[in-house]
């Protein structure tokens, strides 16, 4: 899949709406109990970028943007306003925020990764698109010095560490991040009288699997 390394405008995708969706088969049983199942591992998500759009410029940046890409042709990032942080809301980034896994003595290579709980039930979502610039890093308590400890793959979120860490020792990491998307729609529809009437076109974007 062809993916350009370029952030969808932040100006409007702030303001747009979206979230995760998952699928999962239902059978209801002759005894009216059910069998659920999901086929997919992970969450894919989905947005709507034209809720986002305030003046006519952002038409003409959307427009450019979209044709850039050639429609559904290429992904690119996306900033998901609701949830783009290793940390909590409201909090800083840490390299302790998040434990991406626990070293054995021979592996070097991770996967940023970001944990949701709720009760005692947790899910780990693959983080493979992270901000260069805000990942941070470290083993236990001790802070992580890029390019000197670790190197980062900004591409697909893996981290390669200088030396394997020791048995238990946990990997922490703090980031933000971006969503890989592309558009889920290879046309656009745009009307200057709509728009100065409130009516906001419709810009579906779809999580992709890089």
């Amino acid at each position: 899949m062809s993916f350009h390394e370029v952030r969808f405008p932040e100006t409007l995708s702030f303001g747009s709406v979206g979230g995760p969706e998952r699928r999962t088969d239902v059978v209801t049983l002759a005894n009216g109990h059910e069998e659920r199942n999901s086929p997919w591992a992970h969450a894919r998500r989905r947005y709507d970028a034209g809720l986002g759009l305030r003046a006519l410029e952002d038409i003409a940046q959307l427009i450019a943007f979209f044709e850039a890409r050639q429609g559904q042709l290429h992904g690119f990032r996306w900033k998901d306003w609701t949830d783009y942080s290793s940390a909590l809301p409201g909090q800083d980034l840490t390299f302790e925020d998040q434990t991406i896994a626990t070293g054995d003595g021979a592996r070097r290579v991770f996967q940023l990764a970001k944990r949701y709980r709720s009760g005692a039930y947790s899910y780990l979502r693959p983080i493979t698109k992270p901000v260069a610039s805000s990942v941070r890093l470290g083993i236990g308590q001790e802070a992580l010095v890029e390019g000197v400890d670790y190197a980062l793959d900004a591409t697909t979120g893996q981290v390669t560490l200088a030396y394997a860490p020791e048995i238990g020792r946990e990997i922490n990491a703090g980031f933000e991040f971006d969503v890989p998307v592309r558009f889920d729609t290879d046309r656009i529809l745009t009307s200057v009288a709509s728009f100065q009437a409130g009516e906001a076109p419709n810009v579906p974007v779809v999580e992709v699997r890089v």
